[in-house]
Formats: C-alpha cells, structure tokens, sequence
C-alpha cells in the first residue's frame, strides 16, 4: 500500500484545520444557554438540512458502506426507505409540540407527561447508546487509518477526538451546526471526484451503461428484495417497517439530532430542514453505495487482494499458513484471467450465458475470499495477535490509496476524518446536553445562565474523553455500518414506544410506563443476544419496531388491569 506524500499531507491538514479554526473562530463567546445549546434560534432550513445529513453520515458512512456494496451490492440502499415516511410524520407531530413547548432536549417533554423518572431514564437510555455510538465513530476511521498511515491506533484515536472536542466544547451547537455545512461540501466534493476517476480508470471500451451491465450480472445492482425471509437482512418491508420506527426514533427522539432542528429559525425552517434531509438522503446513500460497485467493476479488470486489510495479508504470510495463504492467491489469479475472457466475450455479445459465466466467476472469487478469511484467523490465533480478516471496511481505502492521483488521496482522507468529525460533534454536543439539561440542572438547586454553559462546556469534554476510551478498547464487528444501526436498535425502539404512549395514549399514566421500558429493554436485549447466538431469527432492524410495540403494550396492559389511583410509584 502506497504511503502518502507531502501534497496529500497539505492538503489533508489545510481541510481539516480550516474547518476546526473556522467553527471555533465563528462562534467564539457563547455565553447563554440558548445561543450554547440551540445554537440561537438562528439556523436556516439549508443549514439544518445539512447539519441532520451530516449528524448521521459518519466516517463509517464512507468507509463501510462502499464496502458493502463491493460484497453485496445495492440491497443496503432499502435501509433508508422508511426514512421519508419518518421525516413527514416528524414535521407534523414532534416539530409542532417541541417548539410549543420551548424544549431544550427532547426528553424534557416526557417530564411535562409523566414524570421525572422517565424522563430520567430516556435520557440515561440515549447517553448509553449514544455514548457507545460516539467512540465507534471514532474509531470506525482511526482503525483503517492506523493502517495506512502506520500510526499507532490509540494516537489517532486520541487525535481525532481531541479535535472534535475543541470546537464543540468551545462554540456548542452553533459550532457543530456552522462546521457541518462545510465538511458536507468536503465529503460530496470527495466522493463526486471518487466517483469520476473509478469510471475514468476502466478500460476505454466500457462506459458507464456497460460497468452497469457487469454489475448486473454479477448480483450487484439488486435494489429491491420484496420477499419475507428474515435471513435476508435488508429487504423492501424491513425498510419500510423496520426502517420508519428506527428513522422516527432516531430523528425524533435521538438528541443528537433533536438538537440540531432545534437551531431553527422558525417551525418553518425546522421542517423544510427535515425535509430537505429526507428528499436527498435516500439518493446519496444509493450514490455511495453505487460508488463501491463501480469499485467492484474496476476491480473485475485490475488485480485485487485475497483480502484488502494489508495488516492481515502480512500476519498470514509470515505464518505457518503462508503457503496455503499464496496457494490461494494463485486460485484468485487464475479466476481473473479466466474472468477477463469471459467479460470481454459477455461486452461483445451480452449473452446471457456470459453473463451468468460472470458471476460464477465472482462466486469462486469470494469462496477463495472466504478460505482467506480463515486463514488469517487461524495465523492471528497461533501468533497471539488481534487482526481483522473481514476486510469490507478496508476496500475502499485500499481503491484510494493504490489508484487514485496524489493531492486528491489527501482530499478523500480528508472526507473520511471530516465525516468522522461532524458525526462525533453532534454526538458531543447532545451528550453535554442531555447531561446539563435532564440529570443536571433538573436534579440540582437553580444555576445562572452562566454556571449552566460552563456545566455543558464539562460534561462535553468529558463525554469526549468518555468517547475516545471506548474507541481506545472497541472491536471490529462485521461491518461498522452495521455495528452502529444495531447499537441504536436495542435502544430506539423503547424510547420511541415511551414518546408515541405519550403523543397517542393520554390515559397511560407515568408508573405504568416506566415499568414498561424498563421491562422492555431488558426484553429487547435478550432477543438480540438470542439472535447472535443463532438461537432465533431477528434481523437486528425488527428490533426497532418490536421493542415500540412491546413497550406501548406493556404500558397499556398494566394501566389498564391497573384501579384508577392505585399504582404504586416506582
């Protein structure tokens, strides 16, 4: 893997000082809850819409995602349906009664509902999993950049986080909100740029419409799965159900976002916001995607790894595996050539049975992929070393650095920290929030403005450091992308039953609720680890929708078996 050069250096720096100087230097002087926390009431749909799109597109957003679309094509993209539906039902309900209501954080309504216990817990609910997510963010680009860089892992984990928390801890919510419309120009500048070279870099008789057609043949462009098998994780219905409920939570009732409308000019500004998020995110999330199949293509004509993490290649071959490791190698190559016939032959003709020739060609391909992973597991384990053999996070990266001109590896780098840092300010800067707002000032004697900005200033700072330690100490899972999702779903679900019984159910009063959640959540939990260990079947978006329906009929239930007066307070 090639090492970058001093371009790529200025112009990685050059990006991401100027967008940490500017947010600082912008929003210097916050002295007030309002102009600190909401950022002053003065933010405009445009920014809005791009502080929300910037809040959920993570570093693990471009890493992970062109990844999945390498292996498993567009099917992903069905994630994000249910996001349209959310962001309209969002706009007419919670817009409307959060500004009515003057709310600083979302969970201070659930107090004027029920009660201070719930509120409570919502709050506690979302610092946990919005905790655990803000270090995978982290560590999501510290982890593959460790590798290209050869810095060491705990160094940019610290790197990265400290300069997050300079900005946001210094200018709070206007901060975040003024920074994000700048990295976002970053990041679609960045992947616009990856998108061209890929498709410049193919060979001059395949166009566009013909990279498609090689895809096509290999798998890649199945968008819509409409069948009901919950071992397809990402289907048309999981989407729409499972996708709506995590998208209404998330957006909702995730401070993180919450906190970012709630920067609005006006309820006006605050909806087009939301929807200007919902009309764009579905076709960038199809671009990214679409920008690892034509990675997929471009590799179906240029020599790829057994595996794309270069840390696991050498573990491997410095093992006692290192023959059966080259032996595979040598498999792959002959696939390739094989391969570079039967495209050619399919280009020409488009037949059919060129086509399907194609993807059995890719099939073997993973298969050899696959006895690749296991090798490198096997050499890891025998030499005591922790090495990640699933590579899907690292095929993007490794495009970049082996093929792409150098100033231009520093601008999507750059795009990669940039994300990595919008998504953590915001997750920052709701977890200061959160904090100072429902544990804090709620449970503490009044404090002055100026004692409760100081407060927040802390608590981000510390969740900062909260942040960088569970990325100093996080894992790899599958799929980043997917590690993230499934940390929100054993979460959102709960905590949007406990704000739908509390729009929709007026008779359901607070004790019954708060037993509940908290019933739920340990229900929602031991179905996830059931689902781990292959006990039962339950794509982890489900877990959204079943953990709101459990929790509204488990309140429901007990208010209604429950005589009017006598619940005992919990």
């Amino acid at each position: 893997m090639q090492k970058l050069e001093w371009i790529d250096w200025v112009v990685l720096l050059v990006t991401l000082l100027a967008i940490v100087g500017y947010g600082t230097w912008q929003t210097r002087g916050s002295k007030n809850v309002k102009d600190y926390l909401r950022g002053g009431n003065t933010s405009k749909w445009w920014t809005i819409g791009l502080s929300v799109m910037a809040t959920q597109a993570s570093a693990i957003t471009f890493l992970s995602t062109p990844g999945q679309a390498f292996n498993d094509g567009m099917g992903f993209v069905q994630f994000y349906f249910g996001l349209p539906i959310a962001m309209i039902v969002i706009c007419l309900i919670f817009i409307p009664l959060y500004h009515r209501l003057k709310v600083y954080t979302a969970y201070e309504f659930l107090e004027n509902r029920f009660d201070l216990k719930t509120r409570t817990l919502a709050a506690i609910l979302f610092l946990i999993q919005r905790g655990l997510a803000a270090g995978i963010t982290i560590f999501a680009p510290a982890i593959i950049l460790s590798v290209v860089l050869g810095w060491d892992l705990l160094t940019l984990n610290i790197i990265i986080g400290l300069l997050v928390i300079i900005y946001t801890v210094s200018g709070g919510t206007r901060a975040v909100n003024v920074t994000q419309k700048h990295q976002m120009v970053v990041i679609f500048i960045g992947m616009l740029v990856a998108f061209f070279l890929i498709v410049s870099k193919l060979p001059q008789d395949i166009t566009f419409s013909k990279a498609i057609q090689i895809a096509g043949a290999s798998g890649k462009m199945e968008v819509l799965d409409f069948s009901f098998n919950l071992n397809n994780r990402y289907t048309f219905w999981s989407g729409i159900i499972g996708g709506t409920f995590l998208m209404l939570s998330y957006f909702g009732t995730d401070q993180s976002q919450v906190q970012r409308y709630l920067s609005g000019k006006s309820v006006k500004e605050m909806q087009l916001g939301l929807i200007f998020n919902g009309l764009l995110k579905i076709p960038m999330q199809f671009f990214i995607l679409l920008v690892g199949v034509m990675v997929f293509v471009f590799y179906q004509f240029n020599k790829a790894p057994v595996n794309f993490n270069p840390t696991a290649t050498e573990v491997v071959l410095n093992s006692e595996y290192a023959e059966d490791f080259k032996t595979l190698q040598k498999e792959q190559q002959d696939i390739f050539n094989d391969k570079q016939k039967i495209i050619s032959s399919f280009i020409k003709s488009e037949n059919p049975e060129a086509a399907k020739y194609i993807s059995i060609a890719n099939e073997a391909n993973d298969e050899i992929r696959k006895e690749a992973r296991v090798l490198i597991d096997k050499a890891s384990e025998a030499q005591n070393i922790k090495v990640e053999s699933n590579d899907k996070d690292y095929v993007f990266i490794h495009f970049i650095l082996n093929n792409l001109p150098r100033g231009l590896i520093g601008l999507l780098l750059a795009v990669i920290l940039s994300a990595a840092m919008s998504s953590t300010a915001s997750e920052l800067n709701a977890l200061g929030s959160t904090t100072t707002i429902d544990l804090y000032k709620r449970n503490t004697s009044k404090k002055t403005e100026e004692e409760m900005v100081k407060a927040s200033r802390w608590f981000t700072f510390a969740w900062g450091i909260i942040a960088i330690g569970v990325a100093c100490i996080a894992n790899l899972a599958e799929n980043l992308i997917q590690l993230v999702n499934i940390i929100g779903s054993i979460f959102y679900g709960n905590v949007l039953g406990i704000f739908l019984l509390a729009f929709f159910f007026k008779f359901v009063k607070s004790n019954a609720v708060f037993i509940g959640a908290l019933i739920t959540q340990i229900i929602v939990i031991a179905l996830y680890l059931l689902d781990l260990y292959d006990i039962i079947n339950l794509p982890f978006l489900w877990l959204n929708f079943v953990g709101c329906v459990i929790v509204m009929a488990i309140a429901y239930i007990l208010q209604t078996l429950t005589p009017k007066g006598k619940m005992v307070s919990v």
